[in-house]
């Protein structure tokens, strides 16, 4: 006994939204509708943004990142969230969860830094449009968001790791419906101290200056806007920043939430994270679409309409 590892047992059980089994069956219809359209969708932008030049700009260079984002992050949590929902079975194997954790906080503080960049982006592109080619260049846009991405690809690999090398001393038990760092410290039966230190300090460039870089630049795109002399030129500079900034509060809302404002419950906990894991890579693209112009001209000259357009002349 003394020389076996009870470091990670060989699978973990999800306990997920099994103390409401009558609510499994609606949310799995629900969870795998959502898990169809968001890959639908996130995927049509970025082959829409391959496709068509006009789209080929820094904006929607960084909302392909972010589409890319909301792909993985719903291919690493909700798969395992409909095979627990529909069969008896709420087990994970042991590498499936530290995938999942290592996946999850890497996606999570990239997103943050990436919201963060894009709004640099808008504020660049109101308050300095003359030189928006010259600071935004391709190179400086493929830059920044590598550095989103490998940043926080270092923070996953010291949190999670840090995370796994912890004595759990038998318990398996996660009451979530996946594995990520907060509820696999839970478990921990030895001192966590290092671990929490590392979250804090993880927290402050991700979950503490990345939306404070957000404020700051929407500050001074709204102080430049007021100063437009015209209200359609407002309401153009405005328009710009409106899917972006919906996007920021859906995104930033429950993860300060959840994550810097522990809540009550374990309950209220799991239905932010489906929030966040579902709802929002849902609505991303549809945001994007809907209040973009660009987006959906481009759509209109891409996708075969002829029935449509026949229809049109017709009349």
């Amino acid at each position: 006994m003394a020389g076996e590892n009870v470091s990670f047992p060989d699978t973990f059980v999800l306990l997920g939204f099994s103390e409401y089994p009558w609510l499994q069956i609606p949310l799995f219809a629900v969870v795998l509708v959502s898990h169809i359209l968001t890959i639908t969708g996130n995927s049509s932008i970025i082959l829409l943004s391959m496709m068509e030049p006009r789209l080929q700009t820094p904006m929607y260079f960084f909302l392909d990142n972010l589409s890319l984002l909301d792909l993985c992050v719903t291919c690493t949590t909700v798969p395992q969230l409909l095979a627990n929902l529909w069969g008896p079975e709420k087990t994970i194997s042991s590498w499936g969860c530290i995938t999942q954790a290592y996946l999850y906080q890497w996606t999570g503080a990239t997103e943050c830094a990436l919201l963060a960049v894009m709004a640099l982006d808008r504020y660049v592109a109101i308050c300095h449009p003359l030189r928006y080619s010259l600071i935004m260049h391709p190179w400086a846009c493929v830059c920044m968001a590598a550095a989103c991405w490998l940043c926080s690809l270092a923070t996953s690999l010291l949190q999670t790791t840090l995370t796994i090398q912890l004595p759990l001393c038998g318990h398996h038990t996660l009451d979530h419906f996946f594995c990520e760092v907060p509820a696999l410290n839970k478990l921990a039966c030895g001192d966590t101290t290092t671990n929490d230190l590392s979250f804090i300090l993880v927290a402050i460039p991700f979950a503490v200056m990345s939306p404070l870089m957000v404020i700051v630049s929407y500050t001074l795109i709204g102080r430049a806007v007021l100063k437009l002399p015209s209200a359609e030129g407002r309401h153009k500079a405005l328009s710009t920043c409106s899917s972006h900034l919906v996007v920021v509060i859906m995104f930033f809302g429950p993860g300060i939430y959840m994550y810097l404002q522990p809540p009550a419950s374990s309950t209220q906990a799991k239905f932010l994270s489906l929030f966040y894991c579902v709802i929002t890579p849902l609505l991303n693209p549809l945001i994007y679409t809907l209040r973009n112009k660009d987006v959906r001209s481009a759509w209109i000259r891409i996708l075969p309409l002829k029935v449509g357009r026949k229809a049109f002349q017709a009349r």
